[in-house]
């Protein structure tokens, strides 16, 4: 297993006007979202900035495993989110094991 770094930003369906628990669909995609950090496919995970983009480190065998699973996310198909970016991550500094020590959505 690797760790992948992913970068998520805003669809089409997106409303610019709402706060992210406010979308359609949060619930699904909370608990979608929570499950895989339970399983520790998600190990890191949340917003960045200002503009609803999201950042997750993620401990997958491949780039299209992480692909495919984030497919699942009701927030995709739905075009509220999409998945812009998926990166090999080389940890050079620090400890692997001190992530994940983090909260869930919702």
């Amino acid at each position: 297993m690797s760790y992948f770094v992913v970068r998520r930003q805003p669809g089409a369906s997106w409303i610019e006007t709402l706060p992210m628990h406010r979308q359609p669909l949060w619930t699904e995609h909370a608990t979608f979202m929570n499950a895989l950090a339970a399983r520790g496919f998600i190990v890191l995970g949340g917003p960045v900035g200002h503009n609803n983009e999201a950042l997750h480190i993620v401990q997958s065998d491949s780039a299209s495993t992480i692909l495919a699973t984030l497919a699942e996310d009701p927030w995709e198909p739905a075009g509220l989110l999409k998945t812009v970016s998926v990166e090999p991550w080389n940890i050079v500094l620090g400890d692997p094991a001190a992530l994940g020590r983090g909260g869930r959505a919702g």
